[in-house]
């Protein structure tokens, strides 16, 4: 059997991480995933597709991504059913992320509430190079 999903959205929220009563971490968050295609005359459709993410990767999530960012998730489907408050039986179909990442730089940032701290990013203008020496001569003599 074959049960996997990739999916490439922006974030509605900022992710909240949580804790199971066994302190185990994990995030609910919800994807904004344009449709490919979009019907003469008509505006392209958006859906909105809940993904859990556990342990680890729920506390990456929570720690670096927030709402209006580009992210892309692969994991899989999984659906859960329950009864509503009302004695409803009712299904739900959320992604089970795996692995989530970047899906673009911080300088072609989504939004303007991104809060990404340039002052932390490396400066690799006082690295010690140690027995390494600049190259200054031109590229004439190389064979490609």
């Amino acid at each position: 059997m074959l049960n996997i999903v990739a999916l490439m959205g922006r974030l509605t929220a900022d992710p909240e991480l949580r804790h199971t009563a066994n302190n185990v971490p994990v995030t609910t968050f919800t994807l904004a995933v344009d449709r490919s295609f979009v019907k003469a005359g008509t505006e392209r459709q958006t859906d909105f597709i809940d993904i859990v993410a556990w342990r680890g990767t729920a506390e990456f999530v929570t720690s670096y991504f927030r709402k209006g960012q580009l992210v892309a998730v692969n994991g899989s489907l999984q659906v859960r059913s329950y009864v509503d408050k009302d004695n409803n039986k009712r299904k739900a179909y959320e992604v089970m992320a795996e692995n989530v990442h970047f899906a673009e730089s911080k300088r072609d940032g989504g939004t303007s509430n991104q809060r990404y701290d340039d002052s932390q990013s490396p400066s690799f203008s006082n690295v010690n190079t140690g027995d390494f020496e600049e190259i200054t001569d031109g590229d004439d003599d190389l064979p490609f």
